[in-house]
């Protein structure tokens, strides 16, 4: 990361800068980088991020932030919240937002994103940055960079690419996220009861999309082959509901079928019912398996090495950032397809490559 010493145009000591980033748990990781670099250009100044109530724990604990703002969107109210009482907190939000009178708002997507630049404005930013598509002009984007999709760079390469408009280049630092003490303390207490030792492995089940699921015996058949190999706990995390649950599916069908079929190792179930618990149980996994989804991204801003499943996502623009990992990814692009073996492999490779805490017996 390359930082410009020349003040940005415009700019001040300590200029007000709100990011905006209202996308899913993976999206908001991937922009640490950006907000990282920012404190390092204008250590003065106020830097605020804008996100959502799903992803917002992202954000908790990071010393580059000074304030997180989050919003409630209408698919993640509750049962008994009403679509009205959410808009009706939105416009209570974007009201305290204006006050903070912000100098800047950057748009932290790849691509030209209309909703959060109708959010910038709302917020009353004087000026807003983001990236327009080609040959476009967007009136209420007063710095825009155009946006080029045929470069199929990384998600976090996009999105810190608009800070060359305030002087910030290079290669972007690791993603960085930060557990909650208190839940880690929970997890720490669940795993202090397991029997034997060694490293723990986490292994995460949960996955939104079809073709990026793997089914459940098969993640049973690969803690058993690694439990049969090495002296290691597995903590298993998933997303807890029902799988047919409209709007919060959740896999403690699959979860239980794997316990049943994982008695006799040293393995807890924890479920993670709230994201500051998903990412303390990362924080504590010496290795992580998963598929590609928010779980990885926070494993990768945690520094942990991962066996990470990739089925019909892109691993150019997705893959964990800056951490050692094996990326299986079959060529049908689904990961029905992926079988135990290779996966076996996989994390064989992952673990030559690695010098443990604790060695394997």
């Amino acid at each position: 990361m390359n930082v410009e010493s020349p003040p940005v145009p415009g700019m001040g000591a300590r200029p007000r800068i709100l990011v905006i980033r209202r996308d899913n748990i993976g999206d908001l990781v991937c922009t640490t980088p950006l907000i990282f670099a920012l404190r390092v250009r204008f250590p003065r100044a106020h830097i605020a991020a804008l996100v959502n109530t799903y992803n917002e724990a992202v954000l908790s604990g990071n010393p580059a932030v000074d304030a997180v703002y989050a919003y409630e969107k209408g698919k993640h109210r509750g049962e008994k919240r009403s679509i009205i009482s959410v808009y009706a907190g939105r416009l209570k939000l974007m009201m305290n937002l204006r006050r903070e009178k912000f100098d800047y708002a950057i748009l932290a997507t790849p691509g030209f994103e209309p909703r959060s630049l109708g959010l910038a404005r709302m917020a009353g930013a004087r000026h807003v940055l983001g990236y327009t598509e080609p040959d476009k002009a967007h009136p209420r984007l007063d710095i825009a960079l155009t946006y080029d999709r045929s470069r199929n760079r990384h998600q976090v390469e996009d999105v810190f690419s608009l800070l060359r408009a305030l002087g910030v280049d290079g290669v972007p630092p690791p993603t960085c996220v930060f557990p909650d003490p208190e839940y880690r303390r929970n997890v720490e207490q669940g795993l202090g009861g397991l029997h034997g030792g060694g490293p723990v492995v986490g292994v995460h089940v949960s996955a939104r999309r079809s073709r990026q699921q793997w089914p459940a015996e098969r993640f049973a058949a690969l803690i058993r082959a690694i439990g049969a190999r090495h002296a290691v706990r597995f903590l298993l995390l998933w997303a807890p509901g029902e799988a047919d649950n409209p709007k919060h599916p959740g896999d403690d069908g699959k979860a239980h079928e794997i316990v049943e079929r994982c008695r006799g190792l040293s393995l807890l179930p924890y479920p993670t019912e709230e994201l500051s618990g998903l990412i303390a149980a990362l924080s504590l996994c010496d290795f992580v398996i998963c598929c590609d989804g928010g779980a990885m991204h926070l494993a990768a801003g945690l520094g942990k090495p991962i066996l990470c499943f990739f089925g019909d996502s892109s691993p150019e623009q997705w893959r964990p950032w800056k951490v050692p990992h094996e990326l299986l990814r079959p060529s049908s692009r689904d990961l029905k397809d992926l079988s135990v073996e290779q996966a076996i492999m996989g994390f064989e490779r992952l673990l030559a490559a690695r010098r443990l805490p604790h060695p394997f017996s």
